[in-house]
């Protein structure tokens, strides 16, 4: 079985690249790398499906068939980031419209949650022992030195 290296190179690119964009914080560049991202690993399973052959037809029996697998699943992955760009392509035009821009924000609650957790302080929601009004005040302070500071 041999591979073509430039397809292999291409396909190893077209990933490194995708996943690089994916870990950006702006949305459009998600949506490129999700592109890219998927176009290399169909790339990679149509280099693993190996040489062409001949159709998969019942009754033909001369030479080598071709394996209708590899080609199954880059259609299901086709449809697949189909889907997630569209998700996406409605998650940056929401966000466009609400911010102007469309990068992802940071969550309020995951603030708290990392400012609890750098003052090494027991989460208010899993502290069973303070009633709902002291775990709500010890919430509000949270908040309260998180905007101050």
């Amino acid at each position: 079985m041999n591979a073509n290296v430039t397809l292999i190179l291409v396909a190893s690119t077209l990933i490194g690249t995708g996943v690089y964009l994916i870990l950006e914080r702006s949305l459009t560049r998600v949506l490129v790398g999700l592109v890219m991202m998927g176009n290399g690993v169909n790339l990679l399973f149509m280099i693993a499906s190996g040489p062409a052959g001949r159709a998969p037809i019942v009754g033909a029996s001369d030479g080598d068939m071709a394996d209708p697998l590899p080609q199954a699943l880059v259609l299901t992955a086709i449809v697949i980031t189909l889907g997630t760009v569209a998700f996406l392509l409605a998650m940056a035009h929401r966000s466009w419209q609400l911010n102007e821009h469309d990068d992802v924000q940071d969550d309020i609650e995951d603030a708290a949650i990392r400012q609890l957790a750098l003052a090494d302080e027991a989460s208010d929601s899993h502290d069973l022992s303070l009633s709902t009004t002291e775990a709500d005040a010890a919430t509000d302070e949270v908040y309260e030195e998180e905007g101050s500071s």
